[in-house]
């Protein structure tokens, strides 16, 4: 059953408290497993370089528990809990689609995307629900492309995606049901893709992979990996930025539209800056030290748990500036660990840069006036997941 719920004030990403930068220190997860939370950006670097530190032994059989109900993140067959050699073969199957050069052949089409649901916004009745129209929309629309899932279901398939990425909003047994029909659903995506490869990467994928001769339920669960993270994290990151640029960082508003490279500039301070999840330790940045390591001064033992804190790590305050104090359209001098670090780091980061930074730069030239019809403390928001985001956004201009 949702735990989703409107009655009760929530603040927007922007302005929520994160752990206090530190050294690393013991906490526990919410199954009651101990874990060494790790918040300053050398740290955070160090442990998801680090390959003392990794994700396979975090399904050996003496592993403590990390989630109270499983759900994507925990699958054993997934990428992010490859190391090494399996890790490398598996995501080395989907790199060169991802590489910025590939992504920047999408960049007209992705264009075209944007102006075209512009165009639809502009055409609806005031104030309309940027959300639906817009932040929901972009990143369904490219990674429909881009897997060829144009005619898919996709009101099916957000769901299986809230499911997939549950935080507590769902129970094992409705998590463990919609993740069997979402695997059957990409187990014939695959088997469909086999039989009649297309121009997409999912036919890609399965050429790949088979000629590589990865497994079946490995190629399955990375499929579904991809349309799940796809579009969930680049359509939670633009919903929270709009609330931040519509309400306290309106000023910047007019900045986005002088260039797109004010825009992509801006995306980078914006990603560092506004979370996508508040103060919980998030199950893919955990890792497992596999012997004795010093992290930050402090020894961490073989076999103990640790989890890394992107969100403090970002605004560690001895290497960036405190948010109040960041211009937005100041390149960052030191890269952001917001898509991660070494050999676990997202995969789709350039394709989400892409994707922001065309919205915001389009959406400010498009229409400078837009305001929010809708304060901090009226805003729907989308509950129980990993990630939170605006469920929705009225708007005027």
């Amino acid at each position: 059953m949702s735990t989703d719920s409107t009655s009760r004030t929530l603040r927007p990403m922007h302005r929520i408290p994160l752990p206090e930068s530190g050294p690393p220190r013991l906490t526990t997860l919410a199954t009651g497993t101990p874990v060494w939370l790790v918040t300053r950006y050398a740290d955070v670097r160090q442990v998801l370089m680090d390959p003392r530190f990794d994700r396979k032994s975090l399904k050996d059989e003496d592993a403590p528990p990390l989630l109270v109900v499983p759900n994507l993140l925990d699958s054993p067959d997934g990428l992010l809990n490859q190391d090494g050699p399996p890790h490398q073969l598996l995501r080395g199957t989907v790199q060169r689609a991802f590489t910025p050069r590939a992504i920047a052949r999408w960049r007209p089409w992705t264009a075209s995307v944007v102006e075209s649901l512009l165009d639809d916004l502009a055409r609806q009745p005031q104030p309309a629900d940027i959300v639906e129209a817009f932040t929901r929309r972009l990143p369904v629309s490219v990674i429909s492309r881009l897997m060829g899932l144009e005619d898919a279901d996709w009101e099916r398939i957000r769901g299986w995606a809230d499911h997939a990425l549950s935080g507590g909003a769902h129970s094992a047994g409705e998590v463990g049901a919609a993740m069997r029909e979402f695997g059957l659903f990409c187990a014939e995506l695959v088997a469909k893709r086999r039989k009649e490869p297309g121009d997409d990467l999912v036919s890609a994928l399965v050429g790949a992979g088979d000629g590589l001769g990865i497994e079946e339920p490995r190629l399955v669960v990375l499929v579904l990996g991809l349309v799940v993270a796809g579009h969930e994290t680049t359509m939670t990151a633009l919903g929270n930025i709009v609330v931040h640029l519509l309400t306290d960082g309106r000023e910047a508003w007019p900045g986005l539209a002088v260039s797109q490279d004010a825009a992509e500039t801006a995306v980078e301070q914006l990603l560092r800056t506004i979370p996508l999840s508040e103060g919980r330790v998030l199950p893919g940045l955990i890792r497992r030290a596999v012997r004795e390591v010093e992290v930050g001064g402090v020894t961490i033992p073989a076999g103990a748990v640790v989890a890394v804190q992107t969100n403090a790590a970002n605004r560690d305050p001895e290497v960036f500036p405190p948010p109040a104090e960041t211009d937005l359209f100041a390149p960052l001098t030191t890269p952001s660990v917001v898509f991660g670090a070494g050999p676990h780091h997202c995969l789709g980061a350039w394709l989400a840069r892409l994707e922001l930074g065309l919205a915001l730069h389009r959406l400010a030239v498009r229409f400078p006036r837009l305001r929010a019809e809708f304060t901090a403390e009226t805003i729907e928001w989308r509950e129980g997941q990993m990630t939170r985001g605006p469920r929705r956004l009225p708007v005027s201009w």
